[in-house]
Parts: C-alpha cells; structure tokens; sequence
C-alpha cells in the first residue's frame, strides 16, 4: 500500500472517525457525501457508481475509496488518464489525508473530516445535516480553485534567450557554444544600420568566437553572380587584436573563393608562393587563414578575410563552419541594410518631390494683380482660409473660381493635407455618385473593384466642387448629409464613412433661379451660402491685364524656350481694351498662342488673335481699334436683332443670344459653345431646359 507523502504518524495511532466527500464546480461547493465504515464509495461516469462524475475525461469505473483501519484509502480502479491526488498521480492504495484534493479529470473532490467537529447533526435528519455541512463547508478554503482574475504562474523581466545571456546558458559543448555565439551575432546584425556598422559587428563576433587576431570585410561595389575579380573589393572594415595591420590576402586566394563560392581554410601560407602576397602576409607571417564568400542565393556581396599569426592558435575547420554560418547571415543582413537605404532613399525623394509639388502649387495659387479690387479679394480669403467655413465662390467661367479655392485650402491649416478638385457638369448622375462617395467590387457594370471617392481622398484636406450647380436633387440630398456631419456609404456598400473634409463649392449658374425652378434644393443652397467669395471678371479690373498678360508670357516663354521678353506697346493696348468674356482664362490661352506664334523677341498686336465674342451690355458696342491690326467684332446686341428690350428677363435674354448665335453657326453646337464660352454640355442641358431644338 502506497502511503501519502504528508503521513508522518503511524496509522494505528491516528482515530477513526466520520469523513465526507466534496464536490467541488469550480470556486463552488456542488454535492456531499458521507463516508459510512464498512462501505465502498465507488466514484466513476457510470451510473451505478455511488457519485457520479459528469466529465469525459473519467472512466465509467474509475476509482473507490474504503476505509482500513483508522485510514480512509483512495484505490485507482485502472482507469484510462488515472486518478491525482494534489496534482500527484497515484499508483496502487493512497491514504487519504484530511483536506486533500482528488482529481478525476475536470472534476475535483474534496476529503475532509471537519463536518463531524464542527456540527454533529440528527441521525434521523438528513436536511439538518446538508444544511449544517454547507455552512462548514463555506469555510473550508478551496485549493486551486478558479476565480476571475488571471492566476498569474510566473514572472520573468529578462528572457535567458537573449544576446547578453544566450552564451551563458548555453550547453558545454563546442556546437551549443557556437550556436549561442551565432544568434548573439544575427541579433546584433539585424540592428546595424549601415554597411561599415555590420562589418564591425561581424569581425567583433569572429574574432572574439574563433581566436583569429585579424579580420577584414571586403565588399564589391554591388551583388554579383558572376564574372567577379579580386581588384573589385573594396575594404570595408578591418580589426586588428595585435601588432599588426591588415593585409590583402592573395588575389589567388580571392579568386578562388569568388569562383567556387566555397569558404576556404588554408594553412601555411606564408611558405605557399601561390596562396601568398610577398609584400603582405610575409610581412605578418600568417599562419593560417580563412576566407568566405558573403552569399545569398547566386549572389556574392563580398568576401570574409580572417588568418592568425600565431602557430599555438592555428585556425581550424570547426572555425571555417562557424565563419560560413556567419558570412551567410550577414549576406541577409546587409541586403535588409540595402532595402532600407533604399527606402529611405526613396522616402526622402519623395518628400523632396511633394516639397517642390505643393511649392509649385503655392506659386500656382497666387493671386496675380495690384488693383484694388483683387487686394480686397485677397483680403478676404486671407479672412476666411485659416476657418473650416464652407466656402461658395461665384463669379462668371474663367474668372479663376479654382485659384481661388487652392488659394483658401494653401491658407489655412489643411494646407499639409490634399486638395482635391471635382467638375460636377463633366459625368453623369450614377458617375457623380461613384466619383464623389466612392464603390464597392460589383456594385455596377465595370465596378472591378472598390474605388474611394473624392470624400475619402480629400480626409484632412479640401474637396473643391465645381459647377456644384449642375448636380441631380437626388445627389444633392447625399452631399447634403455629408455636409451635415452624417456618415456616408460607398455605392453598392453598407458600412458607415466618416470623414473631416472642407468643402469649397463653385458654380457660375444663378442658383436662386434654379431653386425656383426646383432643379437646385434650398436646404442645400443654404448650406452652401455660409461664405461667398465672388471674383470680379477680368474688364472690371483692366488695371490688372498687363500684369497678368506679362506673367503668363514670361511662363509660357520659359516652358516653350522661346525668346519672347514682352510686348509692344500696340500689343498691351489691344489686350488692355478687349472685354474678355473669357475673362483671365481667354486672356490665358491668347497669350500662350501668341508666345507660340511669335516670330521675334517680342509680341505684336497682329500677333494678338482675339475671339468674335463680345460681353452683352446695353446698346451697341464701339469697334476696337488696334493700331496696325484693328480688331472689328460684332456686338451682342446684333445677334439680338441690334437691341436690347429691358422689358425681357435675363432667361430670356440668354436664349434669345444662344438661338441667334446657333443660327449664325448654322446649329453647330460646337463651334456655338465656344462662342459661347460655355461647355458643350452646359449647352444641351440649356436647351433642353428651354426646350429648344433644331427647326425643320
């Protein structure tokens, strides 16, 4: 019979007494049972064991418990995953010591005899006697039972893994040494920053791990697979532990190893003429050497140079391995040093790039004119751009709504984030949708996979919408949320998008007329109209045309190389009297055409080709005169049948000017745009909003 480890008295002197069993579920007390002399308490999953145990991991019969003597014994009953005793397993009879835990798999019992001291309950009365052993058994501390919190095992600050201490744990034998050294070594590679770093990080480890007294680094000038010479390494690092300096091995030795790629021992070397330098090994007398080739894959890096000068530490073989463990990790190593230079190269020329883009951006955005009415434009987006307000800018095609716009977004602290631009007038309702809000895969015809929108791309930074006018109500209800603060889904998608934009709207439609003609929501337009920005057109400030004609001469001159320095005096005056319905963007083109078309080193007034649009205003329009090259147009009011009724509304007016200029093109809506001044598009939806078509 096997006694428990705590029996310390002899078993005849120990009383015989009442003893109970106790379930336990996990922190808590389950069931009870009384041990009764003379009886077996047979425990099992089988239901004709007297306590029944509901757990996979015990057998139908798995073990019993009886009394002998004045002991209680615990008997295993061989059952298949045995049966524990404080964690202990048992073989053969175990007596049962008081408070001892027995464990049959998950389930765990509890032998006690405390029930019978503390309360002794009727006979007769078996409630009495649960109630009684419960209230003991509440008091009765539970071993290793399992609370909410975490049972924390151990706690270890440093692990024994670690470089500092890999060597000291390691076993005594040459391999486990070798292998401790070598996982010191990859760790401290891993974190050399640069080539000349790892270099002296390898020849600190070799020479200190194999007895060699010099070492040196050799690197070509890049990775070669083949076809590689002796004269192309380079010293990168050398450590000398004695009187000596560093010499180049042979080129013999060299070459050997760069064409078979094969780490080489030698020994002797200072007696071999073929494996031996006169003027370098000689002079230190080296006695043996190694030299490995730094590899990864086909690739050589460089080679490993290591020898000894004295006869007692020679190098051995066991060495040679070792050095080739390290010559390969350090290949590794040096190429993760090389995709980091390289993408810190290719980080830094990036910045650079995104620096010199958002300069040129900056320049762009710059606001070209002295005049009063563009300072006091500039003044108010100085006022306005360090806000996140909601910016409506208005004002006729070309006036320069989108400078402005870059101009509030460089001004303000999105500057660093993206600015992104939007036409609403280019793409149709289901395109805007896409374009704006983004989609997901499958979600349309050609959705191949999921797109950000604009909203997405500008988070941080300004989304600038131009021709904001032009967009269906349904559309306008989506922004509207947006601009509200709402999230929103991408199409085809259902998770929620939140996103911090600023939004800067465009639009040269009247959008008060197109609220009552419920084609633009008024919720919207209010949203839109917390700040208006409105540019002047271009003949409102004439005082700026030479400044910004010399401006884009002098760009366009530089981008085309060609020697154009300004105009002549007849050129500006021809500029400077025009009305540019175009405004700064015809203004814009008519320059660069002339730059192009300018045959000496400054630009003439024949050399100025002004469009056949005029700006309609009341009465006629006097012919411009031009110097040598006077400039005749037809006035608006004789496309409107030579005057103007101030009885007409300006709808009116307008289709009355687009029939009368389609006539005059005999309907080529093209060529009537660009009289126009307007987009094609812009066009049909005119006429259709007219209801207007091509007579028979």
């Amino acid at each position: 019979m096997a006694s428990s480890p705590k029996s310390s008295e002899p078993v005849s002197d120990r009383p015989a007494s009442a003893a109970y069993l106790v379930v336990r579920d996990g922190d808590k007390w389950q069931d009870m049972f009384r041990l009764t002399p003379g009886q077996v308490m047979t425990i099992g999953r089988a239901p004709t064991n007297r306590i029944v145990v509901r757990s996979e991991q015990s057998s139908r019969n798995h073990c019993e418990i009886f009394q002998a003597g004045p002991m209680w014994i615990l008997r295993d009953l061989g059952s298949r995953n045995g049966t524990t005793v404080d964690g202990h397993r048992i073989s053969g009879d175990w007596e049962l010591e008081e408070g001892q835990t027995i464990q049959l798999g998950a389930c765990e019992i509890t032998f006690t005899h405390e029930l019978s001291d503390k309360s002794k309950p009727a006979d007769d009365d078996d409630d009495a006697e649960i109630e009684s052993a419960t209230q003991t058994l509440d008091k009765i501390p539970v071993k290793g039972a399992k609370s909410s919190a975490p049972e924390i095992v151990s706690r270890r600050k440093r692990t024994k893994y670690s470089p500092s201490s890999t060597a000291e744990h390691a076993g005594q034998d040459r391999f486990s040494q070798d292998m401790a050294q070598l996982w010191k070594l990859a760790v401290e590679m891993g974190a050399a920053k640069d080539e000349k770093q790892l270099a002296d990080v390898v020849l600190d480890g070799l020479l200190v791990g194999i007895g060699a007294d010099i070492g040196a680094v050799l690197m070509l000038p890049k990775p070669m697979s083949g076809g590689t010479r002796p004269s192309q390494l380079r010293v990168v690092a050398y450590k000398s532990q004695g009187e000596h300096s560093y010499q180049t091995i042979s080129k013999a030795l060299s070459r050997m190893v760069l064409d078979d790629r094969e780490a080489v021992l030698a020994k002797n070397v200072a007696d071999d003429s073929k494996l031996s330098d006169r003027d370098s090994l000689d002079e230190i007398e080296a006695k043996s050497v190694i030299c490995a080739p730094i590899r990864n894959g086909d690739l050589v890096y460089g080679l490993i140079h290591l020898y000894s000068t004295l006869s007692d530490e020679s190098l051995e073989p066991e060495h040679l391995e070792f050095t080739l463990a390290v010559a390969d990790q350090m290949a590794l190593a040096f190429e993760n040093i090389r995709e980091k230079q390289s993408l810190a190269e290719g980080l830094a020329r990036a910045q650079n790039e995104n620096e010199s883009l958002r300069n040129q951006l900056t320049i762009d955005t710059e606001l070209i004119g002295n005049s009063p009415e563009m300072q006091q434009l500039k003044q108010q987006i100085n006022k306005i751009a360090p806000t996140d307000a909601t910016v409506l800018i208005r004002g006729e095609s070309g006036v320069g709504k989108e400078l402005v716009a870059r101009a509030i977004h460089f001004g303000s602290d999105r500057r660093n984030g993206p600015f992104i631009c939007l036409n609403c007038a280019a793409l149709s309702e289901t395109l805007l949708e896409s374009e704006l809000f983004g989609h997901e895969k499958g979600s349309f015809t050609g959705a191949t996979g999921r797109k950000l929108g604009k909203f997405e791309q500008a988070n941080r930074g300004s989304l600038f919408l131009d021709e904001v006018g032009e967009m269906s109500l349904s559309i306008q209800a989506k922004f509207l949320r947006v601009l509200e603060g709402h999230p929103f889904e991408r199409v085809g998608g259902s998770a929620p998008i939140n996103v911090d934009v600023r939004v800067i709207a465009a639009t040269n439609r009247n959008l008060e007329d197109a609220i009552h003609e419920k084609l633009f929501r008024k919720d919207l337009y209010f949203r839109l109209f917390v700040v208006e920005v409105t540019p002047l057109p271009l003949r409102e400030h004439r005082s700026d045309i030479p400044v910004l004609a010399s401006y884009f001469l002098h760009r366009f001159a530089k981008k085309t190389g060609r020697p154009v320095r300004g105009f002549s005096d007849e050129a500006l005056e021809v500029l400077c009297q025009f009305d540019w319905p175009g405004n700064v963007r015809e203004l814009q083109n008519c320059v660069e055409r002339a730059v192009v078309m300018s045959t000496g080193d400054l630009v003439s007034a024949s050399e100025i080709k002004l469009s056949g649009l005029r700006v309609a205003v009341s009465g006629t329009v006097p012919p411009i005169k031009a110097g040598p090259a006077s400039v005749v147009a037809e006035s608006s009011p004789k496309l409107l049948n030579e005057t103007v009724k101030f009885d007409k509304s300006l709808e009116e007016l307008e289709q009355a000017h687009i029939l009368a200029t389609l006539e005059k093109t005999n309907w080529n809506k093209s060529q009537t745009a660009v009289i126009l001044g307007i987009e094609r598009s812009t066009l049909d939806r005119k006429l259709k909003r007219y209801g207007v078509n091509r007579p028979e």
